[in-house]
């Protein structure tokens, strides 16, 4: 059942995030006065590019970014217990795995795109580059924190603390700065600099086209769902103990999240590149200091 866990991940993720992406586009729509897209649109922009050739910039890396970006997003899922379960690999990581590998596909879009030799595409992966600098810390925070509680940093004690310890102040303290770094994280405004289609044109994925595109808009919004999956993971440890019953309540949960992802986003203008920087300065400290409070219990 633990090896069948890892397929039923990715098939989840795979079919779940382009209808939450969807969603969001939607309701993006309707809080703009727009009929929008219909939900199901992403699925088609994606078989659609699917069935395009592909524009290649006369390198190896260009070609390879995407798929090196994808594939460590589908390794991540494989490793996340979802649902609260564990999958069969999830034994065999720990929490650097997990951020290393969600690491490792910001730097196949920078790679990318300093490989497509565009100056759009530059600047995109310049934004990029200073949004994963600033933002992952986060990340990596939230993991260490549950790590301390636990006294271990393996992937599943760490992601359980909650339900095995409760909440404490600095849980509670964590809980509010990741929700507040999560529109950063999925790349949503106020903080979509890197793409800012208004600016920069696609920024980073400027030059790409056909299946290599494809992958890296389904990458973006694996990421995007990975992202909102560990936070119900991680501060909301809800499980009735069947899996289907489970995962379908934890899918609940995320799709609220992304209603929120949604309003935010529709109702912000874009950050300058020097005020996202400053939000994110206060994020880094704020997850340093519940990382503190958390080994003295606090």
């Amino acid at each position: 059942m633990d090896f069948l866990l890892i397929i039923i991940n990715i098939i989840i993720f795979l079919l779940a995030a382009p209808l939450f992406e969807g969603v969001v586009r939607k309701i993006t729509a309707k809080v703009q006065s727009r009929k929008g897209p219909p939900v199901i649109q992403p699925y088609y922009d994606i078989v659609k590019l699917l069935g395009k050739e592909n524009v290649t910039a006369g390198n190896w890396a260009f070609g390879f970014a995407p798929v090196m970006a994808l594939s460590s997003i589908l390794a991540a899922i494989a490793f996340l217990p979802f649902a609260h379960r564990a999958t069969a690999l999830t034994e065999y990581a720990d929490v650097i795995t997990v951020i290393y590998l969600l690491t490792l596909g910001g730097v196949s879009v920078l790679l990318g795109a300093l490989s497509s030799r565009n100056i759009y595409a530059a600047i995109g992966a310049s934004r990029e580059m200073v949004t994963m600098i600033m933002v992952e810390p986060v990340l990596a925070m939230t993991f260490i924190l549950g790590a301390v509680r636990v006294k271990s940093l393996t992937l599943d004690q760490s992601m359980f603390h909650v339900s095995e310890q409760g909440y404490i102040i600095s849980v509670v303290i964590m809980l509010f700065l990741y929700l507040a770094a999560l529109q950063a994280f999925v790349g949503r405004q106020p903080f979509d600099l890197s793409e800012a289609e208004t600016e920069i044109i696609e920024g980073p994925f400027i030059e790409y086209s056909g299946p290599n595109l494809a992958m890296f808009k389904l990458y973006i919004m694996l990421k995007q769902m990975f992202y909102v999956a560990l936070f119900v993971g991680v501060f909301i440890p809800f499980s009735i103990g069947i899996y289907a019953l489970d995962a379908v309540v934890h899918l609940l949960m995320i799709s609220v999240i992304y209603l929120v992802i949604a309003l935010v986003g529709s109702t912000n203008p874009r950050f300058r590149i020097d005020q996202a920087v400053k939000y994110y300065a206060v994020l880094i400290a704020g997850a340093l200091l519940a990382v503190g409070m958390s080994v003295y219990g606090i």
